[in-house]
Order: C-alpha cells, then structure tokens, then sequence
C-alpha cells in the first residue's frame, strides 16, 4: 500500500503558495485539489500556474480534445473530470461530442486528424507515423500548432502522473465510464 499524500490545507504550504491559491480561489470559487497538492512545491506551483496560462495557436476546442484524449489515455480520471467541464464552457461540446472524444472517434476531418496524432504521441511516447503528421499538416494545421499540441500533451502529463503519484481525491463531478 502506497503512503497517502494528503491534500493540504493552506496553512501548511508556504506564504508564496499560500498567496497564489488563495487568488485562485478567488477566481474559480475554489482550490482545486490539483493546484494545492502542486503547492507543496511553491516553486513547481508557480511554474505550473505560469506554464499552464501560456498562450497557444490552438482553439479552445482543440485544446479540449487534447486535453480529454491525453487524460483518457492516461487513466486519469482527475483530469477527465476537470476538463468535462472546460470542454463544455470553453469549446461548447456536449456530452456526446465528449464520449467521442475519449473514445478517440471524430466525424470532422480536422479533428480526426488531430485525435489521431495525439493518440500516436501519447501512446508512442512522440513517434508519429509519416502519414499521420501528413494527415496533420493535410487538415490545415501548421508547424506552431504542432509545438503547441506536443507542449500541452506535456502539461497533461504533468497533471495525470501527479494524479496518479498521489491519488488525490477528485473534486469535480464523477467522470461517466466508457
């Protein structure tokens, strides 16, 4: 049996830690159990908090079907239920459109392309078949959308393996099985 890492309260982080949560709180309502286990390490926290505000070439919906299809390859119930409820608010989707997304099963062209690229660095560890990048580049994205997509595979991995490390509890609505 592995230790348990608790979720912290903050009063047992640093001030600096302790400043950045409490403006997050501010802002979503609530710390969200992933931002206050990364604050046991202010320093980490605030990368993070600065890496994951970055600015990207994608659309919102794009970053959403990363952000499921990385979560949903890694097991990571934590980060589905977390973007369930971005992809709804920032790319519109639905339900049905978030069940074909961690399936990996798209109708659009562009977005085929991109779940299929995804699922071959995810699961490749970064190789991508030729005819997939061409695939890629064929539905119109561009060398700074694929940095950008590769960088937010990374973030994603980020959150799942400290999801998976520490078993924090989920704090999001329950993430539907398929």
């Amino acid at each position: 049996m592995k230790p348990k890492i608790e979720v912290p309260s903050l009063d047992k982080l640093s001030k600096k830690s302790q400043n950045f949560l409490t403006s997050m709180q501010k802002t979503m309502g609530k710390i969200p159990n992933m931002y206050a286990i990364t604050g046991y390490s202010e320093n980490a926290l605030q990368s993070y908090l600065s890496f994951s505000n970055r600015k990207s070439s994608l659309s919102s919906a794009d970053k959403e079907i990363i952000n499921l299809l990385v979560s949903q390859l890694n097991n990571c119930d934590y980060c589905i239920a977390a973007h369930i409820g971005k992809a709804k608010a920032n790319a519109g989707f639905t339900d049905q459109q978030i069940t074909s997304i961690r399936k990996c099963e798209f109708s659009d062209a562009k977005q085929k392309a991109l779940g299929a690229f995804i699922k071959e660095v995810v699961e490749n560890k970064g190789t991508v078949k030729p005819e997939t990048l061409e695939q890629f580049f064929n539905v119109g994205y561009t060398n700074e959308n694929l940095v950008d997509a590769v960088l937010l595979v990374a973030d994603r991995i980020f959150t799942n393996y400290l999801h998976a490390v520490t078993d924090m509890p989920i704090d999001f609505p329950e993430v539907p099985k398929i």
